[in-house]
């Protein structure tokens, strides 16, 4: 298969790694000037949990600044920051053709409205189970051995089913989500309660290594919960526990299991220097225009500015 990552982000590249591994030719598509920037050559220090190995390497990576007016793919897998979302679907339109598109990001507002430009039957919805960041041309990061699988319909539609069978034939299992949207939102719930704590600690290290603030994490979340509701959605099982369970527990149990420092889960947030702050305010806005009140967000994401 050929197969486009947009980007050279974290979670792209790694993914990109995997299927080019599976036997697939795998290209990245980047901005003008980023070839010069970047290299052809990646340093991957990632935990592959597929195989539960430690992955060391210089990866030559194929990235491309143009798409050639004659080049078919049958799958872009479209991995970027919640900010980018809406450039990148504008360039992915300019030459995905038939390709079936992954959209594979941290996206939880209005996930159908952001595609609306593309064929209802073209887009299937996932979401990664990987994480970590880049230090200069340096990968440190963790790949799960699973991810999420959107599903439209009553079954996996032919796009769908294409997806699963991709990442499926590479390793990963694929956990079905009947209600991607309800599950997108929960966890863009999530990774804004952890991104306000990182706002006022000045770094995702600094957040995994603190149990009290890991507990804070909690009460953000708790926070949320009516905004989620208010959307007309469910809050999933992990928010209903972090609703439920003591914060400074829950913020314990994280620091010496979750983000153990000698762990990788540890070790790729520590590599992630991603600039936060976006989906705090997309949640801030969004919560007012519902009437749902969100003061620790705004304390976090004012604290910063």
């Amino acid at each position: 298969m050929n197969i486009l990552v947009f980007g050279r982000g974290a979670i792209g590249t790694q993914y990109g790694w995997a299927l080019e591994n599976a036997g697939h030719k795998v290209d990245f598509f980047v901005r003008k000037g980023r070839i010069k920037d970047y290299g052809n050559t990646v340093s991957l220090d990632i935990y592959d949990t597929r195989s539960k190995k430690q992955i060391k390497e210089n990866w030559q990576i194929n990235l491309k600044e143009e798409i050639e007016e004659d080049k078919t793919y049958d799958l872009i897998l479209l991995s970027v920051n919640p900010e980018q979302v809406e450039g990148a679907l504008l360039q992915v339109k300019r030459f995905a053709k038939n390709a079936t598109v992954f959209f594979f990001c941290n996206y939880g507002l209005e996930v159908k409205a952001a595609v609306k430009d593309f064929p209802a039957d073209q887009i299937v919805f996932g979401f990664p189970g990987a994480g970590g960041g880049y230090e200069g041309n340096a990968l440190g990061g963790i790949m799960y051995n699973f991810f999420q699988l959107g599903q439209a319909g009553a079954k996996l539609s032919e796009r769908e089913s294409f997806v699963k069978k991709i990442f499926s034939d590479a390793g990963f299992k694929v956990k079905i989500q009947e209600n991607i949207e309800e599950w997108l939102l929960n966890h863009y719930v999530a990774n804004a309660a952890m991104e306000a704590e990182v706002l006022k600690a000045g770094s995702f290290k600094a957040v995994a290594s603190s149990k009290k603030l890991l507990g804070q994490m909690v009460l953000n979340i708790r926070e949320m919960t009516p905004y989620v509701k208010a959307k007309g959605f469910h809050p999933d099982a992990l928010i209903k526990a972090l609703n439920i369970l003591p914060a400074d527990f829950v913020g314990s149990l994280m620091k010496n299991l979750v983000y153990k420092e000698s762990g990788p889960a540890y070790k790729a947030l520590a590599f992630n220097h991603y600039k936060v702050g976006y989906s705090v305010m997309q949640i801030i806005n969004d919560a007012h225009l519902l009437g749902i009140e969100t003061p620790r967000l705004e304390a976090a994401y004012n604290a910063e500015k």
